[in-house]
């Protein structure tokens, strides 16, 4: 499997949670020797060639950038398509089409391409981002292969929810995001796994 430095991915996304970020660092660093190989091994990190042959980075953003925090220099990544003979231009459009890339900020504004940041672990944090991560795993909605689910589910709670003032703030926040992502308001996004009995 190709490996590549983490620091010459180049995101396609403005935000990522760093709660989430922070939980999977530590378990990186929990890792040694073969445990740590495998772990790595498990997640590439699926890429997209764009101008000039960079790597840019499609999904896997919060592993490739646990993996730096956690001093890893490299990870195995996919080659999803070729598309470095494309301008700037048709390159992000080609993107877009594909649903490769989110450029909205924490706020739900759209960024411009020439302002993406450079690398994996510059980009702002969004709690609402962690806090779909968070809800999925209490099973709230179902992992689904649909690109950029999480987003769908940050913007879905980010509109309905006031943003968490503290990690006590942000533990309840979860519960209730369980309990909205289950009610028929969410019906539509993907994992959607229907109303509450009762």
């Amino acid at each position: 499997m190709k490996m590549l430095k983490i620091d010459q991915l180049r995101p396609t996304q403005v935000t990522h949670g760093m709660r989430e970020i922070r939980d999977k660092t530590k378990t990186y660093r929990s890792l040694t020797g073969h445990d740590l190989e495998m772990a790595i091994a498990e997640k590439p990190v699926p890429v997209v060639q764009g101008p000039r042959g960079a790597p840019f980075v499609i999904d896997h953003h919060h592993v490739a950038t646990a993996l730096w925090r956690a001093n890893v220099k490299r990870v195995p990544i996919v080659l999803v398509s070729d598309l470095s003979s494309l301008s700037v231009a048709e390159f992000w459009l080609t993107m877009e089409n594909n649903r490769w890339t989110y450029p909205y900020d924490a706020h739900g504004q759209r960024v411009a391409f020439a302002d993406m940041r450079e690398h994996v672990w510059e980009l702002i944090d969004d709690e609402f981002r962690s806090l779909s991560a968070s809800v999925r795993d209490a099973g709230g909605y179902e992992k689904t292969s649909v690109p950029l689910e999480e987003f769908r589910w940050s913007d879905f709670f980010r509109s309905r929810l006031p943003p968490p003032k503290s990690d006590a703030g942000y533990d309840a926040l979860v519960k209730k995001a369980v309990k909205l992502a289950k009610s028929k308001a969410a019906l539509g996004l993907p994992g959607y796994v229907g109303p509450i009995d009762g």
